[in-house]
């Protein structure tokens, strides 16, 4: 048993027991909660409330295996709201060991190498060293795990800690994505892949339509059992890492990420056509067409009007042109689309951008980086890598070629 499924989980409509104990079809609730400050306390109690929200919670044992999943993509520290908070973690651990859980792990594969000291080295920035009661994971080693049918890979390869685990609990961080637009639930499941061989599914699946529905496949695979957001201090802008902070002051839970994804969305004012993921979503009966539809627990919040969105985010309005005008909207999509740029005068000439380019168009040369737009795909994990926000979301006009 593991994940989602280990809980009896039902991603997509289930039936409940209605009024009078008829039978009605409903969707996973999503629970979101007031929590203005990672104060100890408060965040512990906001944490309480989500597993009271969990029928899952009930079940878990004395002798169940947990990994708690945080979304660790680099070494940052927590005020930059790159990475999980450490306090939200903390409360999760303290919440299963209420429950007499005593085997819980901490584990992600972050952006590039999969290694024990990167491992570490991450540890130490993002606070969770200071984490009590729980193992953090130094095991890189790795297994493989099926797809169900009809995904787009046979297979999936995971971190072990996620595929010894009897329960997986996601917690990943609301930010903005240059490439999915949204960071939530499921984008957080992109961590369960060990270190670089995560480029190389950026590269198997190179368009955003393809990706997102690798997502999805991926989280279906590793069905998380309880999948919680820490939105209390956001990232809004050019996320996932070179985005700005922005106190939401929200922790949100739910059964189901792609449920708890569309409550996200709607949050700060995206539709599900805005985002991949999430068109893809509905069209596999995983989410309804609006976040209305949803059940809503938890506190009352107030949509974000104002959320930043990336540089890269642009509708695609061609389906609304004309039949013969299309092609031509195309291509000038395909001209004015965001691509990353280099600032040569902060470039370090460090290489995690070349090493995290699944295309392999970046090269170092004379101490600095250099893309050959000829073969780039776009997929912003450069711009997501860099250590010094050396690379930024840019238009290039004309065919494409190596920057100067």
């Amino acid at each position: 048993m593991h994940g989602g499924k280990a809980a009896g989980i039902l991603w997509g409509e289930e039936t409940r027991k209605g009024a009078g104990g008829m039978e009605q079809k409903g969707w996973p609730a999503v629970t979101v909660l007031r929590l203005a400050d990672y104060d100890r306390e408060r965040t512990e109690a906001a944490v309480e409330r989500l597993f009271c929200s969990w029928p899952g919670a009930a079940s878990l044992r004395r002798e169940t295996k947990v990994t708690i999943k945080p979304n660790l993509l680099m070494a940052r520290s927590p005020d930059q709201a790159t990475t999980t908070h450490p306090a939200v973690v903390a409360a999760v651990a303290a919440a299963l060991r209420r429950r007499g859980v005593e085997q819980i792990t901490v584990a992600d594969s972050p952006g590039g190498p999969y290694t024990a000291a990167a491992l570490r080295r991450i540890y130490r920035a993002c606070g969770m060293e200071e984490l009590c009661g729980v193992t953090l994971n130094l095991d890189t080693a790795w297994g493989s795990r099926k797809a169900k049918p009809g995904s787009l890979a046979e297979e999936f390869h995971l971190i072990q800690p996620i595929l010894e685990a009897d329960v997986v609990i996601s917690v990943g961080k609301l930010k903005t994505h240059g490439m999915t637009t949204l960071s939530g639930g499921v984008k957080n499941l992109f961590g369960c892949v060990p270190g670089l061989q995560k480029p190389e599914l950026h590269y198997r699946y190179p368009t955003l339509d393809a990706f997102s529905q690798m997502l999805l496949d991926l989280a279906e695979t590793v069905a998380p059992a309880f999948t919680i957001v820490d939105a209390v201090s956001a990232m809004e802008g050019n996320g996932p890492s070179g985005g700005t902070p922005r106190q939401v002051g929200l922790l949100a839970g739910s059964t189901s990420p792609f449920a708890l994804d569309l409550v996200l969305a709607d949050l700060i004012g995206l539709g599900v056509e805005d985002v991949a993921t999430l068109r893809h979503s509905l069209q596999r009966g995983l989410i309804p067409r609006s976040a209305a539809q949803l059940q809503t627990d938890g506190d009352p919040y107030e949509k974000i009007a104002d959320f930043r969105m990336p540089a890269s985010k642009a509708l695609d309005f061609s389906s609304h042109m004309p039949g013969p005008v299309r092609p031509l909207v195309r291509w000038l999509r395909r001209r004015v689309t965001p691509r990353p740029v280099i600032r040569r005068e902060r470039c370090v000439g460090c290489g995690k951008c070349a090493e995290s380019c699944p295309a392999h168009t970046i090269a170092v040369k004379e101490g600095k980086a250099v893309i050959d737009y000829r073969r780039c795909i776009s997929c912003f994990c450069c711009h997501e890598m860099c250590p010094v926000r050396a690379i930024e979301m840019g238009r290039k006009w004309g065919r494409g070629r190596a920057e100067d």
